[in-house]
């Protein structure tokens, strides 16, 4: 009976103690850019003691669903357990080509408005370092599929810019972190998204405009995936580090696009054991908080 009784307590004890940890995450809501009578926002978690530091490492997210589709909501649990360890984290929203009838393509917004986003995002992070308590010289970007094609644009896509931006800020990250990703946009789905504009398609894809200098990567790919091959990101490896730049790339047999698939902790795109991975290579990358 007493075995049973200190289990309890100890049950109840760790419980009580996640749930204090947890509720000491600060999630709050800010508008980085006014467009087209759109709001784009960003999601922030981080701890009332990282926000007592001033330069922490920033993570910034971008989720996926084909530029049309998807919600920064579903990065929130990454969110959350990268502000527990110390960074302040991000998960963006972005314009998506999807009409009010809930039908696509929308006239009037591609992913190269997407890709402008993403990279006003970024800028709007240096510009506001001060005040979010991070070092502009540590910001971390990831996205998962579409969202990795945004993730590749603040590197690679010099470009592709919003003529409202500072475009005096530079908006590469210091390090990427992509999974399922897209990194070649010359495909159907995206001639269905630019319609009578398809001669931009070139302009937004990662590989048609890679470049030495790039900043460290990694990404992970199911070897089934059936929205972005297998093989493409493995070419898009090849010639990248071709160029010099360190793509760690890491294949998962039999994966299809959601390396997750029926594990829900972090939207289907990974499981912990992934993101241990994500962990070991920021460490390596001396991206870690102190």
């Amino acid at each position: 009976m007493k075995k049973q009784i200190y289990l309890v307590i100890t049950f109840l004890v760790i419980s009580l103690s996640g749930h204090a940890q947890q509720s000491n995450i600060v999630h709050e809501k800010r508008t980085y850019k006014h467009v087209g009578g759109q709001e784009l926002t960003a999601d922030i978690f981080y701890t009332a003691e990282t926000k007592r530091e001033s330069g922490n490492p920033a993570i910034a997210l971008f989720h996926g669903g084909g530029w049309a589709f998807g919600s920064p909501s579903e990065f929130f649990s990454t969110c959350e357990r990268y502000a527990e360890m110390g960074f302040v984290t991000f998960s963006f929203s972005y314009r998506l080509s999807i009409k009010a009838d809930g039908t696509v393509p929308h006239p009037e917004i591609t992913p190269v408005e997407s890709t402008m986003d993403a990279r006003s995002a970024l800028r709007w992070l240096k510009e506001n370092a001060e005040e979010l308590r991070i070092d502009p010289e540590k910001i971390i970007v990831g996205g998962q599929s579409a969202g990795g094609q945004l993730a590749l644009a603040t590197a690679l896509l010099d470009k592709v810019n919003d003529s409202s931006d500072n475009q005096e800020i530079d908006p590469e990250p210091c390090a990427l972190l992509l999974f399922s990703s897209n990194v070649n946009t010359v495909e159907a789905w995206l001639d269905r998204l630019l319609d009578d504009r398809r001669d931009e398609i070139w302009s937004i894809s990662p590989f048609h405009n890679l470049k030495p200098g790039m900043p460290p990567a990694i990404e992970f790919h199911g070897s089934e995936d059936n929205q972005v091959p297998y093989w493409v990101v493995e070419y898009f490896m090849f010639r990248t580090r071709q160029l010099g730049n360190h793509f760690e790339h890491i294949k998962f047999e039999g994966k299809q696009h959601y390396l997750a698939e029926g594990d829900d902790t972090y939207s289907t795109y990974y499981d912990e054991a992934i993101l241990e991975r994500v962990d070991r290579f920021l460490e390596e990358q001396g991206l870690m908080p102190k």
